[in-house]
């Protein structure tokens, strides 16, 4: 009979428990992404993962607790893809950098995104409780409120409710993944720069498009 705890109440975990953790949870994605929360059972996780779904078992509490830990590690992994690469010396090139570049992990990692993106769709889960906790957003989010009021002390954005701006942004990057998998053929890289250059003209001051029309070349 099986414990009534799982190794998920248990530490530390030894190398292969962690390697067995992380294959699930790949396996949980894949699944998510290509057949759909409802349809993505512990059983065709199991599948892909060549386990048992009691395995599963001995490793998460439940569907709820994997597909928390699946939307956990998705956002971490975004995190450490994105922040590396928006060092900039601007308000405007970080705000860029970070639309950009959140786009390019998109791109590298379609089905992470598609995962969280069916999860969400999927609604709340029984008693209306969240399918994962809401923290594990903060990140992004706190990472573009920081990069707007660093923009307006600056004077290189207008005046805004950076809430309201952060909230389009990110309703902007999470509207990417549904196309993407309806069109595959999408063109990323143009669709980044257009992004980063229409959030750019929403945000920057007067000040800014003066200084951006007096270095163009004639």
């Amino acid at each position: 009979m099986r414990s009534e705890n799982t190794l998920a109440d248990q530490a530390p975990r030894s190398f292969i428990e962690t390697a067995r953790r992380a294959q699930i949870i790949e396996c949980a994605i894949e699944a998510i992404a290509e057949l759909g929360f409802a349809q993505a059972s512990l059983a065709q996780i199991a599948r892909r993962a060549s386990v048992s779904t009691g395995v599963i078992l001995y490793y998460f509490k439940g569907k709820d607790d994997l597909i928390g830990e699946v939307v956990a590690h998705v956002f971490a992994v975004g995190e450490a893809f994105v922040r590396p690469r928006v060092n900039q010396s601007t308000a405007r090139g970080a705000l860029r950098a970070f639309i950009e570049t959140s786009v390019a992990f998109i791109a590298a990692r379609p089905r992470y995104v598609l995962a969280v993106m069916n999860i969400i769709r999927a609604g709340r889960g029984e008693g209306g409780a969240p399918r994962f906790d809401p923290a594990v957003e903060a990140p992004r989010q706190s990472g573009f409120h920081a990069i707007l009021e660093w923009g307006q002390s600056s004077g290189e954005f207008r005046p805004f409710d950076a809430r309201v701006m952060v909230a389009t942004i990110i309703e902007a990057l999470d509207a990417i993944p549904p196309q993407l998998a309806a069109q595959p053929d999408l063109d990323l890289d143009r669709y980044a720069s257009e992004l980063a250059e229409l959030f750019d003209r929403a945000t920057r001051s007067d000040a800014a498009i003066d200084l951006t029309r007096s270095l163009e070349v004639p």
